[in-house]
């Protein structure tokens, strides 16, 4: 039986059929079925060097990665770039998608999103905004990790040139915000228009949906009272009927997401903007605000990410490879790099001899290149690959090279403000 929450929620909404139709319009595009990459496990890593399966080999490996200057051409300057991803977060009480508790892991049929999808089907829209409507309360609250504070101690202590994050949950420059962080994959704070390309704090959004969504917001004050959105067990969320995704998505088997509606932008709305003919687009919208399909052309909003299938802007593209090419190393923090976004910066830095760090529990894409040029002996200084946990770990390498008192960096580096990933 589905537990009391879920259960009044689905009493306040009509019972409808959902077609084949309707369901292959979220699986099928163009006759194809679109398929997520990388959600089997990879291979289990091998550790570089072997003292590097204990913390305190582990640690002594890093210190010997981030204190040695690596011998490359056309490199005047001893920089490291920080690339992290999910797995950094994870501590936070966030979703991971390929750890051990991850959602590829425990939920073989999950599929995220995709941009064509979202910006094409209204049912998507609504679906995506109501299941982000129950994660994001949670997902506010959450902070930084004492991976992420070790970061921040790291960049302060000289050792971190920039950050480069796949992650979307802030929690880089709200720890480190005089460190240089480029959000590669954007960030979830805000909602950003489509067409206009307004964006609209996170929060004051989710106050506008709650309000055109009375029945929604009663079922989010139930299911936060229950305590079924703050567990991090998986078999105690399966229990209260619900499955807590990366990026705040809450999904809740036996819902109909139709029911839930989402605001037009209100800048389009104010004054439509023109289409690339000159012609006015048309926003419509209901007696409350909601944006109605139909004759609608623009006006929607979605979140300030990158989902899957979209194209990152050529400006933070040339930022991240920029970042790169200044940089002497790269470390690699909880991401398995299996987005190319990721992986390729990481294979850039590679082809051009750069020392290869990374720190993940479980395989990494096409990790086998990073390393074939390592011997037996290797210390860690031209290499390292180990499986630790992240807040475990980096405290204890903060207090390592805060004993050695050693600083190879100009502090410059941390004389820049953060400045969020643009956008094109």
């Amino acid at each position: 039986m589905t537990p009391g929450p879920c259960q009044s929620l689905l009493q306040k909404q009509e019972s409808r059929e959902v077609s084949k139709e309707q369901e292959q319009t979220v699986e099928m595009v163009g006759g194809q079925l679109m398929r997520i990459p990388y959600t089997a496990p990879l291979p289990a890593p091998t550790i570089i060097p072997s003292a590097a399966a204990s913390v305190s080999g582990a640690v002594a490996a890093l210190t010997d990665f981030l204190t040695s200057t690596p011998q490359l051409r056309n490199k005047n300057k001893d920089k490291t770039v920080l690339l992290t991803g999910a797995g950094i977060s994870v501590a936070s009480g966030l979703a991971d998608y390929r750890g051990t508790k991850g959602t590829y892991t425990l939920n073989k049929t999950y599929r995220p999103i995709y941009f064509h999808e979202f910006v094409a089907n209204h049912a998507a829209r609504k679906r995506y905004w109501a299941r982000s409507f129950l994660g994001w309360t949670n997902l506010n609250k959450s902070k930084p990790n004492p991976a992420h504070k070790a970061v921040a101690d790291l960049g302060r202590m000289g050792y971190l040139s920039s950050v480069i994050t796949q992650n979307v949950d802030s929690f880089h420059p709200q720890a480190h915000p005089s460190l240089r962080t480029l959000e590669l994959h954007g960030y979830l704070r805000s909602a950003v228009c489509t067409t206009c390309r307004t964006e609209y704090d996170r929060q004051l959004f989710q106050n506008d949906l709650a309000a055109l969504n009375p029945a929604w917001s009663d079922f989010l004050n139930e299911m936060l009272a229950s305590g079924a959105l703050t567990t991090e067990n998986p078999d105690e969320r399966r229990r209260l009927g619900l499955k807590t995704n990366p990026d705040g998505d809450v999904d809740v088997p036996g819902v109909d997401y139709a029911t839930f509606r989402y605001p037009a932008c209100p800048t389009c709305l104010a004054k439509p903007p023109q289409d690339k003919d000159g012609k006015k687009h048309v926003i419509e919208v209901d007696v409350d605000g909601a944006w109605v399909a139909g004759n609608s052309t623009a006006g929607i909003l979605k979140p300030n990410v990158i989902m899957f299938g979209e194209s990152i802007p050529d400006t933070t593209k040339t930022a991240a490879e920029l970042a790169i090419d200044e940089a002497s190393r790269v470390l690699v923090l909880g991401s398995s790099l299996a987005t190319y976004s990721a992986w390729r910066l990481v294979k850039r830095a590679r082809e051009q001899g750069m020392p290869i760090g990374i720190v993940n529990i479980g395989g990494v894409r096409g990790e086998e290149q990073f390393f074939s040029h390592l011997g037996e002996n290797s210390t860690g200084k031209d290499g390292l690959r180990c499986a630790h946990i992240l807040e475990d770990m980096l405290p204890n390498l903060v207090k390592e090279l805060g004993q050695k008192n050693t600083t190879p960096f100009a502090s410059s580096a941390m004389a820049r403000p953060f400045v969020p990933a643009p956008w094109a």
